[in-house]
């Protein structure tokens, strides 16, 4: 019998349901919530669906699409041959359900519309005359609405439909309800979703903002300079622009074409393709974990960027904006080919660095044409390159001259552009523009659509600045709503000054030629160079901490993009400094903002009975009340206007300001005095408090949206209050914020900042020192060295200390419930005792790990398990099944480990790159569909087995590290687990996070010499 798993009434399950019913078929029913139950179901935990509905089919088949599962419960009532029936089925997917979801009132009529001619003559019936698949589809998705206006002219037939007896037995079954009986929860929740996901559109008479940050190129990691100069600073914008109302849209995505895609695809021996799919996941990963808020991040290399970019082209030619040339390029005889400008360097005839790019100098940031280098090599095959003569089209920039200098007069002044970026233009202006080049000998890029131009690409800084409009018209199809629109949209752009003269000269120029009414950039927010240390940052040289390094600090993301934008450099460079950072860390966030709100919240929790008192408008205490309010009202004022400025670091002051104020209050005011001799006095005091902390969780949330999901939790509010003009108003009574009675969470505050003491602050100066890659090779290098200086005869590794604590992680794949939540390749069929992600030795004798002879049985504990640190270089796909990812896995020893897990379904492929694990080096090797599995990847699974986190060692634990528990002899683990022995699967069972999402063993922590292990957010969650 098939199982259908739902929510209680949801509309979609009546499509199963009722095909069932009308066909006889027998079908289960099992509420969504019992998870647990569910995913026993499944022969493969691996392929649980994400889905909110599915059917289990006897053979363990998921099916995750409510009419695919109609369609297998009841066959006979779409045949294949009646295209009457499908296409109405299809409709209803692609049309009908849409505009119901998503509330698309014009979409929905038309429908109607549709429906009601179908029907006319008093049919029945949409296909033939008996009920169908076409039926009980289009009933399942209008009967949440049939009571409303819109479907009145279905309601005959949706009652008829009502009254069959497949469909009202469905309905019983899944609690959907009777039409016009209105919305269940389930409908309502999909139809928020629908909503959330729907594109937005410019809204005439609102003000809409189109918000971008300049494309990240796609070849490198990016690094904190790069985050705060662009996807940071706009994000915060975006954010506050939400919170105000306003009608916005952020897009940005990856620059992927030019000739650095191309020379980073040669350094690493993978095709353009792969390089630009490897770093884009990258970069997706690095901002997701910063929080940022994207409407759209996408991609340059689409349909939409060829067309967009070739469509533009071909007008500024008809428009005569276009010149052709022949100029002298460089040229590789080795290679047979013009060489782009990134595939030169030589020395910059400006300021004489020597390691000049042919475009740009990286040293004096002068802009480059390779035959100007001094001493020109090809950086391919270190040859000097010849001059040869070659044709390109160029962009008219003289002509275009006065039209864009009438634009820049005009709209620096409107806008209010920043000083650094008016000198920039200003300097770039009166130099005199000369025609620019915008085509280039690539292979990798938009091609260029001329008739001898076949081997040629538009140069990426054309095209690059187009992105933006593609990427648009990837999240919308009506793109030129957002891009066509000068009169009812405002375009907003961040990036870092290098970044300026492409987007306040080469593409306004190229716009302003197309003569088209284009959204022309209105507002810019430049910034200046974050410096690092002494240094600068270089993504190049791999210099400074880089997106992926702050995660791998366990300093939550709320810190870093605090100090980020506290030192955001606006008007002049600004450098990192860890000791800077340490201290902000623990003045201004942990004994300040921090302080403040622990300090109301757990004074609310331990004397007012968990519940915010509230004051009486003349109550005693109101006049210190009203002092504060005062204070604050202005600052959220001066807030407002600072971000509305795109002044960023000003606005950040203004919130913490607010924060020292409630400090302040809280200590004059001697609350906890109040209390004892005037508890009305103490009950507006403390509701004063709360209601700043209100304000705080709004004003810090496009700065900080994690730290403000958790003070909201604690403060026990839904959301945060409107950044209104009126919230100015509020503010002067800040008692009143907050209602009367208003519950706060009901468990008790605990701290939201922790202190960064000095000597962590010396190991992450260390740690951080150097390049990428020197620091990528020394863990390596220490640990195969220590190896090779304290292992035994028998190969051991030796005995690690315990220190201090990190993050976790969750159960790779397989079944749920006790026969393992973790089988390697996800399929039960393959293995049970094997269990989890593929499990891998090092290879020596089947027994236990002793030395020539026989040793005595061991207890069966942790200590038989070799329990090390991995950092997994890189994953990809299993070519042959679906659930599995291939993991190459550096364990310290000569040669990485292949590993096999079955976290597809858990962990996006993207964040499996690059980070540290824990592995199981001693199972006996498996052959998982075709790749052998040398260890396994130790995961936890939540208790409901709906998520699965894997088990992280502290960023400061050396690769190949072996891990400890205290009171336990974990220095020699057996070399092999004999299979037959089972003394991994006796072990298992004790393996779990605690409430502090530490991974332990027996409740005692898995160690690593710079701390426990830890999982990111699952407590008493099994590891496997």
């Amino acid at each position: 019998m098939a199982t259908l798993v739902c929510r209680s009434g949801d509309p979609q399950a009546l499509k199963p349901a009722a095909a069932a019913a009308a066909t006889g078929s027998q079908l289960a029913l099992l509420p969504l919530e019992q998870a647990t139950a569910w995913r026993k179901l499944l022969s493969d935990a691996s392929e649980a669906p994400s889905a909110q509905l599915f059917l289990m089919l006897p053979d363990g088949t998921a099916v995750a699409d409510a009419t695919a599962a109609a369609r297998c419960v009841g066959a006979s009532l779409a045949p294949q041959l009646d295209l009457n029936v499908e296409s109405w089925v299809e409709w209803e997917e692609a049309v009908l359900r849409p505009a119901v979801y998503a509330g698309d009132t014009a979409a929905l009529a038309a429908a109607v519309a549709r429906l009601a001619a179908a029907l006319a003559g008093g049919r029945a019936f949409l296909a033939g005359s008996t009920l169908s698949l076409a039926d009980i589809c289009v009933y399942a998705t209008l009967s949440p609405v049939a009571g409303g206006e819109a479907v009145a002219p279905l309601a005959g037939y949706l009652s008829g439909l009502a009254a069959q007896p497949a469909i009202a037995a469905a309905a019983e079954q899944v609690g959907a309800g009777a039409p016009g009986a209105g919305p269940s929860g389930a409908f309502l929740a999909d139809c928020a979703a629908a909503k959330a996901t729907k594109p937005k559109l410019p809204i005439p008479g609102q003000r809409n903002i189109l918000i971008t940050s300049a494309l990240p190129y796609v070849n490198n990691v990016p690094h904190l300079g790069n985050i705060i100069g662009c996807v940071l600073s706009a994000d915060v914008y975006a954010r506050f622009c939400r919170a105000r109302g306003y009608n916005c849209v952020y897009v940005c995505g990856t620059d992927e074409y030019g000739t650095a895609t191309e020379t980073k695809a040669l350094e690493e021996g993978l095709t353009c393709q792969q390089i630009c799919d490897k770093y884009h996941a990258i970069h997706k990963a690095i901002y997701e974990w910063f929080d940022i808020g994207f409407d759209k991040f996408g991609r340059t290399p689409t349909r939409p960027q060829t067309q967009i970019g070739q469509d533009i082209f071909r007008t500024l030619r008809e428009r005569g904006c276009l010149v052709e040339q022949t100029i002298e390029q460089l040229y590789s005889e080795p290679l047979g080919k013009f060489l782009a400008d990134r595939f030169v360097v030589g020395t910059c005839p400006k300021c004489k660095y020597e390691d000049a790019r042919g475009d740009q100098c990286d040293a004096c940031g002068s802009l480059l044409n390779p035959t100007e280098l001094i001493n020109p090599k090809c950086k391919l095959t270190g040859s000097t390159p010849v001059v040869r003569q070659t044709k390109h089209i160029f962009l008219d920039l003289p002509t275009l001259s006065p039209e864009l200098q009438a634009y820049i007069d005009r709209t620096s002044t409107l806008g209010g552009w920043s000083s650094n970026c008016v000198q920039v233009t200003k300097a770039w202006m009166e130099q005199g523009l000369k025609v620019r080049c915008i085509t280039r000998d690539l292979r990798w890029g938009t091609p260029v659509p001329l008739e001898g131009y076949e081997d040629k690409v538009f140069y990426v800084w054309f095209d690059a600045p187009i992105g933006y409009i593609s990427i648009t018209a990837n999240y919308c199809d009506n793109w030129e709503a957002w891009w066509k629109n000068p009169k009812d949209v405002e375009l907003v752009q961040f990036m870092g000054k290098d970044n300026v003269p492409f987007h306040t000269v080469i593409f306004p120029a190229t716009l302003i030629g197309t003569q088209e009414p284009w959204t022309m950039m209105k507002n810019i927010s430049v910034t200046e160079y974050l410096n690092y240390e002494d240094g600068k940052f270089s993504k190049s040289r791999g210099v400074g901490v880089f997106g992926n390094d702050a995660k791998d600090t366990g300093i939550p993301v709320e810190v870093w993009r605090y100090y980020l934008l506290a030192v955001r450099p606006e008007t002049s460079d600004s450098a990192f400094q860890w000791d800077d950072f340490a201290a902000k860390n623990n003045a201004e966030l942990n004994d300040n903002l921090g302080n403040f709100i622990n300090r109301t919240l757990k004074f609310i929790y331990a004397r007012f009975d968990k519940r915010v008192p509230g004051a009486a408008a003349s109550g005693a205490g109101m006049e210190a009340v009203q002092g504060l309010g005062e204070k604050v009202s202005a600052l959220v004022e001066q807030y407002i206007e600072a971000l509305e400025g795109l002044r960023m670091k000003e606005a950040l002051k203004a919130a913490m300001l607010v924060s020292k104020a409630g400090n302040a209050f809280f200590q004059e005011t001697e609350i906890w005095v109040a209390y004892k001799q005037d508890k009305e006095a103490a009950a507006a005091y403390i509701s004063a408090c709360a209601g700043v902390v209100l304000l705080l969780a709004t004003l810090l949330q496009p700065f900080m949206p994690s730290f403000t999901a958790k003070l909201l939790a604690q403060l026990g509010a839904s959301e945060t209050a409107r950044l209104s003009d009126e919230l100015v108003k509020a503010a002067t009574n800040p008692a009143a914020l907050l209602p009367a009675g208003h519950p706060i969470g009901t468990a008790e505050p605990t701290p939201l900042f922790r202190k960064i003491a000095d000597d962590e602050v010396e190991q992450l100066r260390a740690r951080y020192a150097g390049s990428q890659a020197d620091r990528a090779a020394a863990p390596a290098a220490a640990s195969s060295s220590s190896a090779a200086s304290a292992a035994p005869a028998g190969g051991k590794g030796g005995k690690g200390k315990p220190a201090a604590a990190a993050a976790a992680a969750a159960a790779a794949s397989g079944k749920a419930g006790k026969k393992g939540a973790a089988a390697a390749d996800g399929n039960a069929a393959d293995s049970n005792a094997a269990a989890a992600d593929g499990k891998a030795a090092a290879g020596g004798k089947k027994g236990g790990g002793g030395g020539g002879g026989k040793a005595p049985e061991r207890p069966v504990d942790v200590g038989r398990l070799d329990l090390r640190v991995g950092f997994i270089t890189k994953a990809w796909r299993h070519p042959d099944a679906e659930s599995l990812y291939v993991e190459e896995v550096d364990v310290g020893e000569g040669a990485p480990r292949t590993v096999v897990s079955g976290l597809v379904k858990f962990i996006p492929e993207a964040e499996m790159q690059q980070r540290r694990v824990v592995l199981v080096c001693n199972l006996k090797p498996a052959n998982m569909r075709g790749i052998q599995s040398q260890a396994m990847v130790l995961a936890a699974t939540s208790p409901d087995g709906a998520k699965v986190e894997l088990v992280e060692p502290p960023a400061g634990a050396a690769v190949g590290e072996r891990l400890s528990v205290e009171g336990f002899d974990c220095s020699a683990p057996d070399e092999l687990l004999a299979p037959k022995k089972k003394i991994f699967e006796a072990v298992q069972p004790d393996l779990a996070s605690n409430e502090q999402c530490v991974a332990c063993y027996r409740g005692v922590p898995l160690l690593t010499s710079a701390g426990p292990c830890t999982v990111k957010s699952i407590q008493g969650g099994s590891i496997k």
